[in-house]
């Protein structure tokens, strides 16, 4: 970009007016400022969390050109449209362009005109283009997706691995290699192999607040996703399976059903792919059914909904695939469906291979992945805790919590359970257990003459489902073992003895099926008032652009962006610079037609909100104004703290200020409602201007400094009213 500042600027500067945001998320501006002094750095952030900032910030700062390097040409694409909005000299460099478009990036190149090139790996270490580069300035290397070089890794890529070499090849070249999924064993490895020793590492954490994590057993699936569907039709989403078959049944069954869905896997030609892809970015269709091979290269922040119709492999391919959902920060939701058939599908896929090591350590990974679906604790402290990262508090936005299990005993069907497995002489897998128990009445059980056997039909009054539940607790609990040489033959554990002689009781969990139902728009109601109608306006005149403009919508805007204007009615070009994702260059651009639209839209009495307008914050700095979006959205103050990446003490400072410029805020969410009278009645004795640390002498121990910021704040916020009113 032309007005670009230099490696001397501010970085808080190069984020308000270039990427339109008001403050740095933990840890990105320790990052930014480490890269920008020429430093290496290793980053773990999730998805959404705002990794591309660390490289791409520094970029603009530093002399020469950064080289990008993405796995997927799809994601470049989306990544440089994405930077180009907001005024930034990027391009990429990859087999889509024609060659007249190759020469043109090269061009480019050489005379020093671009910030941020995106290559792939192979690109990147082949010889001629090391040898183009070599000659050129560069500012930095930025690995995108690192965990692709290590085979601890949940996808690895042969490609990565030469990426070794740039460090030997470019060793006064700072380097930042980012990841949204790695545990302390990849993280080492990846460091190891990038041979970035003595890079900082800085893990941002893993949490997605934002994302409702929901587990529920497998019992027609095809028909739970429908009953999921139906309340999110106007949602865009992705839908995983482990086989590209069941990909095309189900993407052809919620075809006939009504939804705008297709299938997507590495099977289909390369048109077809591309097809589905853009025009699931372009908001043309709702849903993708797909293999794994879908989503890394989707950089759509409004993906509302991820669900697993069959479960994956590893953690990290669950936490990865999630994290494809709610990448704006608005709520998204993960539904996973989970049965015992599903781990023996992606063991058999894993013993497929003939390597040993890799066998041993993709077996490994399942096991957590089948311990965390069985859970019956939060689903985000389990997540969490596989990550090596511990919360000491449920996070009640997952299913366990938002729906607690019903704890029953269950000593009886779990010794009509064992015993059964023992008759039936520990050669068979659950199924067939079931069967037994159930009384079924097939070929295969005559021929067994496991009829015959005491425990058959003694189990008739349980369905499937819940022996299913009851089979997977009684593995996860260790009273059985499966034996996968054997197709998961159960046996008995020699602690199922004491169960079977009424010795132990077990004390399982039920949980309800049911996937919950949407609350459809109030979901994204909860994150603060906005008008609908609005919204989805602003909506329609961003696709209009877009289509113009040939990108995605989300290139113009995100939903959080459009939902910020949808809450706060921005009246003028100052007001709309207020809103975050609204930079200098996307202001000049689009501020003209998104500013008519809303006063329009004002004009004709719509909507616009009571208890809210732009203008008192535009007495307030940056930095304040964006504790204040985080504060309508109903957070804490621990979580604002979190999101800032700055102490409670701050954000108390910053709600204090709020309130001093006229801003309503309930103190009663972040104050005692009994501590509040007494404050106010030192403050009426002592007057506003008595110093913290006086006032808080005089107060209760249990007062906090944040209370009396907060209570003296809504005191002066009372006492202007009160003289306006006198003198109006």
């Amino acid at each position: 970009m032309d007005d670009c500042p230099t490696m001397t600027g501010s970085i808080h500067h190069t984020l308000r007016t270039v990427f339109g945001f008001h403050a740095f998320r933990s840890p990105q501006k320790e990052v930014i400022e480490r890269v920008t002094a020429g430093e290496d750095a290793f980053l773990v952030m999730p998805t959404g969390g705002g990794k591309s900032l660390c490289y791409q910030i520094p970029a603009i700062h530093r002399h020469g050109m950064a080289i990008v390097v993405s796995p997927l040409i799809s994601l470049m694409k989306d990544q440089v449209d994405g930077l180009r909005a907001y005024g930034v000299k990027a391009a990429f460099f990859n087999s889509s362009l024609t060659p007249f478009e190759s020469r043109e990036v090269l061009r480019l190149m050489e005379t020093g005109k671009l910030d941020l090139l995106y290559v792939a790996p192979e690109r990147l270490m082949h010889p001629a283009f090391i040898d183009i580069i070599a000659s050129l300035d560069l500012a930095l290397f930025a690995i995108d997706e690192a965990h692709c070089i290590s085979q601890w890794g949940h996808d690895f890529r042969p490609e990565y691995t030469q990426l070794g070499r740039l460090r030997s090849l470019f060793p006064g070249v700072p380097m930042v290699a980012m990841t949204a999924t790695a545990d302390p064993e990849t993280r080492a490895d990846i460091i190891r192999q990038l041979g970035i020793e003595q890079a900082r590492v800085y893990v941002a954490g893993f949490d997605r607040p934002n994302i409702t994590y929901t587990v529920i057993p497998k019992d027609k699936p095809f028909a739970q996703l429908g009953r999921f569907l139906s309340e999110r039709k106007s949602e865009a989403g992705i839908i995983y399976a482990l086989s590209r078959k069941r990909v095309e049944q189900v993407a052809e069954r919620l075809s006939r059903a009504g939804f705008s869905a297709a299938p997507y896997h590495a099977g289909l030609p390369d048109d077809e792919r591309k097809r589905v892809q853009d025009a699931f970015r372009r908001d043309d269709l709702q849903i993708v059914v797909a293999t794994v091979a879908f989503g890394m290269g989707i950089d759509k922040p409004n993906v509302r909904f991820v669900v697993h119709y069959d479960m994956p492999k590893s953690v990290e391919s669950y936490y990865q695939e999630t994290g494809r959902a709610g990448r704006d920060g608005m709520p998204a939701e993960a539904l996973m469906l989970f049965g015992m058939g599903d781990v023996m599908t992606a063991r058999s896929l894993i013993e497929n291979s003939d390597n040993a090591e890799r066998v041993r350590i993709d077996l490994q990974k399942l096991g957590g992945m089948v311990a965390y679906a069985e859970a019956l604790t939060c689903r985000r402290r389990a997540l969490l805790a596989y990550f090596g990262e511990h919360r000491n508090n449920d996070c009640n936005n997952c299913d366990v919590c938002l729906d607690p299990p019903h704890r029953f005993d269950a000593s009886d069907p779990a010794r009509k359970a064992l015993s059964c497995v023992y008759r039936v002489g520990e050669r068979f897998g659950v199924r067939h257990v079931i069967d037994v128990l159930r009384g079924a009445k097939s070929r295969r059980i005559e021929e067994l003459k496991h009829h015959r056997l005491s425990t058959y039909a003694i189990g008739a009054d349980i369905s499937t489902a819940e022996w299913e539940n009851i089979f997977r607790q009684l593995l996860h609990l260790g009273y059985l073992a499966q034996d996968f040489s054997r197709h998961g033959a159960l046996r008995l554990s020699p602690t199922a003895r004491p169960v079977l002689r009424g010795d132990v009781p077990v004390m399982l969990g039920m949980k309800r099926d049911p996937v919950r139902k949407s609350k459809g728009k109030d979901r994204l109601t909860s994150k603060g008032s906005h008008d609908p109608a609005l919204f989805e306006e602003l909506r329609a005149l961003r696709k209009k652009l877009a289509e113009n403009s040939g990108v995605p919508a989300f290139v113009i805007f995100s939903d959080a962006t459009l939902f910020e204007m949808a809450s706060l009615f921005p009246a003028n070009e100052r007001e709309l610079r207020l809103i975050s994702g609204v930079g200098d260059h996307k202001l000049h651009q689009y501020g003209t037609p998104f500013l008519s639209l809303i006063n329009n839209f004002c004009q004709k009495g719509r909507g616009v909100p009571a208890d809210f307008s732009l203008d008192p914050a535009l007495a307030i700095s940056d930095t304040t104004h964006a504790t204040w979006l985080l504060c309508r959205e109903g957070l804490s103050m621990a979580e604002m703290a979190a999101r800032r990446g700055v102490k409670e003490s701050t954000i108390a400072s910053h709600l204090e200020s709020l309130l001093v410029a006229g801003l309503e805020i309930d103190i009663q969410r972040f104050v005692d409602a009994e501590k509040i009278p007494v404050i106010e009645a030192r403050l009426d004795e002592c007057g506003g201007n008595t110093g913290l640390s006086a006032l808080k002498e005089l107060l209760p121990e249990s007062t906090t400094y944040g209370d009396i910021r907060l209570v003296r704040g809504a005191w002066h916020k009372k006492k202007v009213s009160c003289i306006f009113s006198k003198t109006g």
